[in-house]
């Protein structure tokens, strides 16, 4: 006997949902009737990765997470994306994929990188039992940022170029994990390279608004290499901003040509060390 064409059918399973002529099914539920004007984005897209939909408080710390990133202010990311919105055929395709590919290789791995080297730390050793223990987690953490500077390396999340004596973001990002209950390991374990990193590194530095909110993800359970593409959601729309400024007011090609003009071009066989020979 032969299959019938039912159980020849190919299938691919997913969990995530599949659409047919009349309806489209996204986690579960009817897309149209149940998510649509009822569901947030950052709430959908943490339910996507999760396969659980967040409490309310984990929406708040997320969306804060999201708003904190979308800062763009003017990078050569920004830079990149207005250039390539004037220049590209594809202008607003190339301008978005120009802003994410170099945000997200610079500015946004601060995140990813920072959720990864905390949850690095944890998976080592055991997190304090008594969570409220600061002398407990500054030893913890005093002896991570000793093991990463004794092997060569940054340790990220703390420093910024602009905001050198803090960075505003951090302390609204904790204030409201805490207020949410959500103020965990990764979190607490950040706050205290923040207390501890200048004994070995010799000066202070503030923690920077991508560190906390790669700990802050990391803290929702989100996993931890995810946590790039949930800042290249927030930077998608610091892009968007961007290249709605360039078409109010182009200042793009301004930038470019005040940078070229004042480049100085050398010989590309002369080093510093010939010059002075």
């Amino acid at each position: 006997m032969s299959d019938s064409p039912e159980q020849t059918r190919l299938q691919f399973p997913t969990s995530l949902g599949t659409s047919s002529a009349d309806e489209i099914r996204l986690l579960g539920h009817d897309l149209t009737a149940e998510l649509m004007g009822e569901v947030g984005f950052g709430e959908l897209a943490f339910w996507l990765v999760a396969m659980r939909r967040p409490s309310p408080g984990e929406v708040r710390v997320l969306e804060a997470v999201l708003v904190a990133l979308a800062d763009h202010g003017f990078t050569p990311t920004a830079i990149a994306a207005r250039l390539t919105y004037l220049s590209a055929p594809d202008s607003l395709q190339g301008a978005l994929a120009a802003g994410l590919l170099g945000g997200g290789s610079r500015f946004l791995g601060v995140t990813e990188d920072c959720g990864q080297w905390l949850h690095a730390v944890l998976d080592d050793e055991d997190a304090p039992a008594d969570a409220d223990d600061t002398d407990a987690w500054d030893a913890l953490a005093l002896a991570a940022v000793r093991r990463t500077k004794d092997a060569g390396r940054f340790v990220p999340g703390i420093g910024h170029p602009v905001h050198k004596q803090g960075d505003p973001r951090t302390p609204v990002l904790l204030r409201i994990a805490e207020e949410e209950g959500l103020r965990g390991p990764h979190l607490r374990l950040f706050e205290a390279v923040g207390r501890t990193h200048e004994q070995v590194l010799g000066r202070r530095l503030p923690l920077n608004g991508a560190g906390v909110c790669g700990a802050a993800l990391a803290d929702l359970g989100l996993p931890v290499e995810m946590l790039r593409g949930f800042a290249l959601l927030a930077r998608a729309a610091g892009l968007l901003g961007q290249i709605a400024e360039e078409r109010r007011r182009p200042i793009g090609m301004d930038a470019y040509l005040a940078i070229d003009r004042n480049a100085v071009y050398v010989d590309p066989d002369v080093t510093p060390e010939t010059e002075e020979a």
